[in-house]
């Protein structure tokens, strides 16, 4: 008889984080320990009639999240099968052609099987004054261990508590304009000021003012720091 390999024990997930590899690590192990195949750490950002999703830290594939869509994301981390603290939580089996109460649409759910997330679990986080939302999911129903990921939820809640600084821009509410955010991602597609008029329709003098404006709002020195400040908080 061929011995299995042992699952990582739930146990042994770190808590004591000071660093985005820390919480990767922490991210990772957790979601192995309760036998999830992905995890994606989300906050959810309003702006007037539209949420988004701005993402923390997750190991889906790029593919995944650019196919289904922040804003999919988003409803999938607040949905109707988003568990608080001390809920047993419920799947989201996509599988099969489920009955997500309208939260999906066909094909919304046939991506999320394609892409290896068959079952997902979302469970918000009370993160002191933050709220903040994970996924977990596997490529197969019934892998993920729900007694070990409401253990893992208040886990989460507890680690993250002690690195608020890790969150703070990924929680803060976008503060630039479509049009400041369009030239900054032209920008940090390295195009120049000339090429990013071009693209936009407008002026030079136009662009280096949306620019600027960002640079003030992010309180950033220059257009890299301003670029760097948007890239880390998901606006970009």
């Amino acid at each position: 008889m061929t011995a299995t390999a042992a699952q990582p024990s739930f146990d042994d997930v770190p808590t004591r984080l000071s660093s985005r590899g820390d919480l990767t690590a922490f991210l990772t192990q957790l979601a192995a320990g309760i036998g999830a195949d992905s995890y994606m750490l989300v906050a959810v950002v309003h702006d007037q009639a539209r949420s988004d999703a701005r993402i923390v830290a997750s190991n889906w594939v790029f593919d995944a999240i650019e196919l289904i869509g922040k804003r999919i994301i988003a409803t999938l981390a607040q949905g109707l099968f988003t568990a608080a603290p001390g809920i047993r939580p419920q799947p989201l089996v996509a599988a099969g052609a489920p009955d997500t109460g309208g939260l999906l649409s066909g094909e919304e759910v046939r991506l999320l099987d394609v892409f290896g997330h068959a079952e997902l679990y979302s469970l918000r986080l009370d993160v002191g004054r933050q709220r903040l939302f994970a996924l977990f999911s596997s490529a197969e129903p019934g892998h993920i261990d729900r007694s070990a990921l409401m253990r893992g939820q208040m886990q989460c809640c507890y680690a993250l508590s002690q690195v608020p600084q890790l969150l703070a821009a990924a929680t803060t509410q976008d503060p630039l304009s479509d049009r400041e955010r369009e030239c900054l991602f032209w920008v940090s597609e390295g195009k120049t000021t000339d090429e990013v008029a071009l693209i936009l329709g407008v002026s030079s003098n136009t662009v280096n003012s949306y620019i600027t404006h960002a640079i003030q709002k992010f309180s950033a020195s220059n257009r890299a720091m301003a670029i760097a400040t948007a890239i880390r908080s998901g606006i970009i």
